[in-house]
């Protein structure tokens, strides 16, 4: 046995592990990028027509459920506003107001922004720990708390781009020159 203090040679052994399993997977610079490479990391949803949305399905009532359990304790009940974020509920109309409301009621143009930001962010302590089925149930369950689907509603990859946003029209889009740029990969001028 080591003379080492008992610490010191668990961090030195939970350090020789580290080193191999970095050496496993070194970064592979200067090769070329794969799809599969890329796959875990392309979730992002493409709006209005929620291109890129995965399979799956939720409805208001298992939202509420999932929402229950893992948004309530920093969102308050039925999306009021808690002890952390608040409301996501009303605020509809409030643009055209001095005192805004954010909410995905007021400010979204298109539905499938409110499942790719739970997606991608919620829960908070646990980004992209919710399944698809999660994340439309909740996306149904927030939805219909703002009034923009019926309590009977199902949101999936057809249904969820269907649903009408309020502030949809209120959206234009950016024409100013330097966004009409072309990206240069190889030599540039």
């Amino acid at each position: 046995m080591s003379s080492l203090p008992k610490n010191i040679l668990v961090v030195s052994i939970v350090s020789a592990f580290a080193a191999v399993a970095f050496a496993q997977d070194k970064p592979r610079l200067g090769q070329p990028i794969t799809e599969p490479d890329i796959a875990p990391w392309n979730i992002d949803i493409r709006t209005p027509d929620g291109q890129g949305l995965p399979a799956g399905r939720g409805s208001v009532a298992d939202g509420e459920k999932v929402y229950n359990g893992k948004c309530l304790a920093c969102h308050g009940a039925k999306a009021a506003g808690g002890p952390v974020y608040g409301t996501m509920v009303g605020g509809i109309g409030s643009f055209k107001t001095e005192k805004r409301v954010l909410t995905p009621g007021s400010m979204y143009p298109y539905a499938p922004i409110l499942y790719d930001y739970i997606n991608r962010a919620m829960p908070m302590d646990k980004p992209q720990s919710l399944t698809p089925n999660e994340v439309y149930a909740v996306s149904a369950y927030i939805l219909n708390l703002n009034g923009l689907i019926p309590a009977d509603a199902v949101m999936d990859q057809n249904t969820l781009p269907k649903v009408k946003m309020p502030n949809a029209g209120n959206f234009y889009v950016d024409d100013r020159p330097d966004t009409k740029s072309t990206r240069c990969m190889r030599d540039c001028r």
